[in-house]
């Protein structure tokens, strides 16, 4: 099994900007010391393989530079060209950690789950959809034909649902918060809404029952699944309230299933926003020990 990292291609952000970018090079810097021979650089996406889930002119103009502020404004971030590289390392990480999964069984990618993009637009800190473009890819080399995402990010993947919608060989499933971003939504192909302070019961209930219909009714060839820190209690936009021990439960589940039907699994990290932000490296950390844990004797690096 194959972890991606991207700190080393950072964002550079404005002083004061609320986007946690400094959880990556910290969460790098821990995976380091938990198994460095496992550790790989990401590759970049390439335009060609960007445009299988994109619009050719967003692409286009998101590496040229020459995208429209407004677009810019909805996706929060400042455009500049390492920006620009970052995100393409990202979907490459995830694309990456994609064929680590075909081959060993899983794969991880320590940033990814850029859940808000669409076909035409980004937005919610996205540039470009990584889960998306990598569903693509495969599907276009033959290497997979159906694919399931398991997002338990705590905002709903509006992007991934969109890019999605009326594709009978992608099974969408978002558990997140009612309440939360983004407010104007596309339906995956299984939503669960859940309110205000759910905590570690009613939420693992919620999930027990997505994952059956997941099971009862679909076979993919490959999983990604998005481990949001931000269902946590202490996160700041994610209104949920999730223990630690808690989200380790939500990751076994995921895991349990995935081992169980032999589905190969990507996982990628997407949102956290806790305060400190240390909590939130401290989640991530948690996701990627427990899969290191169960893949350790699995397929040799």
């Amino acid at each position: 099994m194959l972890i991606y990292r991207t700190d080393q291609f950072p964002m550079p952000l404005p002083a004061g900007h609320r986007f946690p970018a400094e959880k990556y090079a910290l969460l790098g810097q821990a995976v380091a010391g938990m198994a460095p021979e496992r550790l790989a650089d990401a590759p970049a996406a390439t335009p060609a393989e960007l445009m299988l889930a994109h619009d050719a002119d967003y692409v286009g103009r998101m590496l040229d530079g020459s995208i429209a502020p407004a677009i810019m404004r909805e996706i929060g971030l400042p455009w500049s060209a390492a920006l620009v590289e970052r995100s393409c390392r990202s979907v490459g990480a995830t694309l990456a950690a994609a064929r680590s999964a075909l081959q060993y069984g899983a794969g991880v990618n320590l940033a990814g789950g850029t859940h808000h993009a669409g076909h035409a637009k980004g937005g919610g800190f996205c540039v470009f959809n990584d889960v998306a473009v990598s569903i693509r890819v495969l599907q276009q080399e033959g290497r997979i034909r159906r694919a399931a995402v398991i997002d338990l990010d705590v905002h709903q993947g509006n992007g991934t649902a969109e890019l999605f919608s009326g594709d009978a060989r992608v099974f969408t499933l978002s558990l997140h918060g009612e309440k939360n971003f983004p407010f104007r939504r596309v339906a995956s192909t299984l939503d669960v809404n859940l309110p205000d302070g759910t905590g570690d019961r009613a939420y693992l209930a919620a999930l027990d029952q997505a994952l059956a219909t997941l099971a009862a009714g679909f076979q993919p060839d490959i999983v990604f699944y998005l481990a949001g820190a931000d269902p946590y209690a202490g996160d700041r936009l994610g209104r949920l309230n999730l223990s630690r021990d808690g989200l380790m439960q939500r990751d076994a589940r995921v895991f349990d299933l995935c081992e169980q039907k032999q589905w190969p699994l990507v996982v990628v990290m997407a949102g956290g926003y806790a305060v400190p932000i240390d909590d939130t490296v401290a989640i991530h950390c948690q996701t990627v020990r427990a899969i290191l844990a169960r893949h350790s004797m699995k397929g040799a690096v």
